[in-house]
C-alpha cells in the first residue's frame, strides 16, 4: 500500500483554485468505474468542496517517476473517497479514484472532528 506526507501547499493551491480543469485517460476512467465502481463525475467532485478535503499528501512510498498525491473527501451523495492524481501544468490528473477503506475512513472522521 502507498504512503503519503502531509504537503500544505497543495492544500493551499487546492483551496485558491476557481475550477479544476481535470484529465482523464479512458484506462484509467474505464478501470475506476468497473473495478471500483467510481465514475469520473464523482472523482471531480471530491475536488469540489474544498472544505470536505481531508488528508492530503504527497506519495513517497513506493516511489514513481512523476509526483502523486492522494486524498480523502466526500462526493456530493456522501460517498467517500480516496482519489490518488497528479499535476499536469494546471489541470489534475487522476490516476485512481475508490471508496475509503476503513484505515482512511477513521483517519477522515478524526480530521474532521478537528
Amino acid at each position: 500500500m502507498a504512503q503519503f506526507r502531509f504537503v500544505l501547499w497543495l492544500v493551499e493551491w487546492l483551496l485558491i483554485q476557481s475550477h479544476f480543469v481535470f484529465e482523464w485517460d479512458l484506462g484509467n476512467d474505464t478501470k475506476n468505474l468497473q473495478k471500483h465502481k467510481v465514475t469520473t463525475r464523482e472523482a471531480e467532485e471530491v475536488f469540489e468542496s474544498p472544505e470536505d478535503l481531508r488528508a492530503l499528501g504527497e506519495q513517497v512510498m513506493p516511489t514513481t517517476l512523476e509526483p502523486r498525491f492522494g486524498l480523502l473527501g466526500v462526493t456530493k451523495t456522501g460517498r467517500k473517497l480516496f482519489v490518488c492524481f497528479t499535476l499536469r501544468g494546471t489541470g489534475i490528473r487522476v490516476i485512481s479514484a475508490r471508496e475509503m477503506n476503513k484505515k482512511e475512513r477513521d483517519l477522515y472522521g478524526e480530521l474532521c472532528e478537528e
